[in-house]
This record gives structure tokens, C-alpha cells and sequence, in this order.
């Protein structure tokens, strides 16, 4: 079944919606629909960009992740590296790079001569909130749903979360 546009009173509901196409290109049924369209939202109101500019972290994406584990403890190169599905010297790079920013500092390990323990500095904590914030921010198409959009909006992904949750109990 192909994806149709909203009835007239969903159109006269959501501002804009004339203007959707009458069906998503490719989409065989409703859920790809929905799904091509989420996906569209998403990179549409990517945040990748305004996080590199404001950080000054560079292309990588790895790099906010890393502040993110930092700042529930300092970790090993090792610990780091497995908690961010990456490998060791992939790890490196980017300690490297957050390291030449002034965001983390490496420190000898306590009990393993061979290991150093990578913790944030106090700019890395100022840049992990930063992020925090600037990854929070709503974008504006989202604040311009009225409450009773916003309302049926999270109810609806309030279900896939738990449909989520479920299949990967299963």
C-alpha cells in the first residue's frame, strides 16, 4: 500500500502539510513512509555540524561520545575503546585530538605502569555540557507543533520505544 497524503483536516492540523507529496518515493507501505520521513526530520535538523563549530572537535563523531563516557569516570585507552565499540588505535586518535583541545589529560595508572587513565578536564566537563545542550535543544519544526500534536507525537514514539525495547527482549 503506498503512502497518501493527509486528510483534509490533518492537513488543515499540521501547517505545511499541502505541501507533502502524495506518497513517499520508494516506500512499498506506511511504516517505510513513516520511516523515510523520520529519517528526512532527522538529518534535516542534524546537529553534527553546529557541535564542530562550537567544540572545534573537527569531523570526527566519535569525539562527543568519548566526552560522554569520560564524564561517568575516567577510563583506560582499553576501557574507553571497548565502551565505544572502536578500536585501540582508532581510541587514540581521538584522545589525541580531544587531548590537543585541552579536554582531557592522561594520567599514569594507579596500579599499571603500562596503562594511563584518560580523564576529562575541567574544559571537557564545560564541553560535555555544552553538548548536552546544545543536543537537548528541540529543533523549531518540532517546537511549532501545537500540544495536542506534541501530545500524540510522543505517545506514538512512547510505543516504538517500547516496541523497541520488547524485540530486543525477545
Amino acid at each position: 500500500m503506498a503512502a497518501t497524503q493527509p486528510s483534509s483536516a490533518d492537513q488543515a492540523a499540521v501547517p505545511g502539510a499541502a505541501d507533502l507529496p502524495a506518497a513517499v518515493p520508494g516506500s512499498g507501505d506506511l511504516a517505510a513512509a513513516a520511516w523515510e520521513l523520520m529519517r528526512q526530520f532527522v538529518e534535516a535538523n542534524s546537529i553534527h555540524t553546529e557541535l564542530r563549530e562550537r567544540l572545534g572537535l573537527g569531523a570526527g563523531r566519535g569525539r562527543i561520545k568519548v566526552l560522554f563516557l569520560l564524564r561517568e569516570q575516567p577510563m583506560t585507552l582499553a576501557q574507553l575503546a571497548d565502551a565505544h565499540g572502536v578500536d585501540r588505535p582508532y581510541a587514540t586518535i581521538i584522545v589525541d585530538k580531544l587531548e590537543q583541545l585541552g579536554f582531557v589529560e592522561r594520567q599514569p595508572h594507579p596500579s599499571d605502569r603500562r596503562s594511563k587513565v584518560v580523564s576529562l578536564t575541567p574544559a571537557g566537563r564545560d564541553a560535555a555540557a555544552l553538548a548536552d545542550s546544545i543536543i537537548g535543544e528541540p529543533p523549531a519544526a518540532l517546537r511549532a507543533l501545537d500540544t495536542g500534536q506534541l501530545s500524540e507525537l510522543v505517545g506514538l514514539l512512547s510505543l516504538l520505544s517500547l516496541a523497541c525495547e520488547r524485540l530486543a527482549a525477545s
